[in-house]
Formats: C-alpha cells, structure tokens, sequence
C-alpha cells in the first residue's frame, strides 16, 4: 500500500480515516484492500479531539468531520454517516443512530429499544433501509460525498455476532441472516457503507492519481 496525489512516494498515499471505531476502520480496511493505500486512522492522531455530528443530514455530518481531518493532517481524509431507517417508526432514528437514546447508549440498549417499538408490528411492515453518506476532503477544503443503502427489515430478535451497530438486528433484502451473522465478505459486497466507499472509490483513485491497472496489481500482491 503505497505514491499519492503527487506520485511522490509512499508517504503520498496515505488516506486518513475520521473515525476512531476500530471496527469502522477494520470495515474499510477490508473493503479497500485491494487500493494501494495506506489508511490511518484518529487513532494514530490523539491530538485530534472529537468531532462534532451536528448536521441536519447525513451528508454534512460527513462532511463536517473530514474537513477539519484533513486540514488538521494535511492528507485526503474519508469520514462517514450512516444510519438505519425504520419505515414503522417514520424513517427513525434515521441520523440519529448513533445517538439514539444518548450518547452513552450502548449498541445492544439501542437494538432492544428498537425491537420494543416494534413488538406489535409484523413482519410485512418493519421495512428498513440502511443508509451511508462518505465524504472525502482534501486539505485545501475541498470535498465530495457518495451515498449508498441496502434496504431491508428489522427482525424480530437480535441475532448473530458479527458487525457492529444495527447489524444483529437488519436483515438485508434477499437475505435470511441478519447482516450480524452474515459472512464477512458478503456484508463488505451489499452493505450501504460499501455501496458508498465503492461510489468514492473513482474519485480516490483521481486524486490519488492511480489507474485501474494499480488496484490489480495490489489485489495480486
């Protein structure tokens, strides 16, 4: 995983991740494996405080959070929001997932108050969609956002052990497993997060300067 925008060298190729969530950067990680990227994380960056989330849309939340990343790193840095959106609860918590019933919820408190809303609503009428917005920005303040989703539904019971957030409880459309039990790969292939990253993917490789011929040769290595 190595040049940059410049073609300069390694040290060049090093995308930033806005995210302190190791299972968040192990998720990109394995989606971008086949880049020749070095990604880095907040966690290599202390001195970086928290972000804000305080936008109206998933967008500006991304947004919000690679911008002062890359100004404060001076490399290209990649931030996402992403949420699940409940049709029988009129699109909530929608973009605030990751806040729903506070900041110091835990993942399983969140999954639970969602099956509770949920207890009298059949199966036919818990549709749900997952939704991820990535922005990458530059240091010079510049910034574009992706967007992708995977629709689906809440199911009656959290299940599996893999994933993370909402996971135990989504099943994906055309799926039986809840995105928590699914294999890994399959996850990385339809999950909104990796429908977005693989919408940004065009872009990085521009600004990256990379051809197509660059992500074959780091997938055979």
């Amino acid at each position: 995983m190595s040049g940059g925008p410049t073609g300069r060298g390694a040290a060049l190729r090093r995308l930033v991740l806005a995210t302190r969530n190791p299972n968040k950067r192990r998720e990109i990680a394995a989606i971008y494996a086949h880049l020749p990227l070095t990604l880095v994380s907040l966690a290599d960056y202390p001195e970086i405080g928290d972000l804000p989330e305080e936008g109206a849309t998933y967008a500006e939340n991304a947004v919000a959070k690679a911008r002062p990343v890359a100004a404060a790193t001076g490399l290209v840095a990649l931030a996402d929001d992403s949420g699940i959106e409940i049709a029988a609860l009129g699109g909530a918590p929608g973009i605030h997932s990751a806040r729903f019933l506070g900041g110091e919820a835990t993942s399983a408190e969140r999954n639970a108050r969602v099956l509770a809303l949920l207890q009298n609503v059949p199966a036919g009428r818990r549709t749900a969609w997952y939704r991820a917005v990535v922005a990458v920005a530059l240091p010079d303040g510049g910034a574009r956002v992706f967007e992708g989703a995977c629709a689906g539904a809440v199911a009656e019971a959290a299940r599996g052990t893999g994933g993370f957030g909402y996971d135990p409880i989504f099943v994906p459309e055309g799926e039986t497993g809840t995105m928590a039990e699914i294999p890994p790969d399959t996850k990385n292939r339809i999950s909104h997060r990796a429908r977005a990253l693989r919408a940004a993917e065009p872009f990085l490789l521009q600004i990256f300067g990379l051809a197509v011929q660059d992500q074959v040769d780091a997938g055979g290595k």
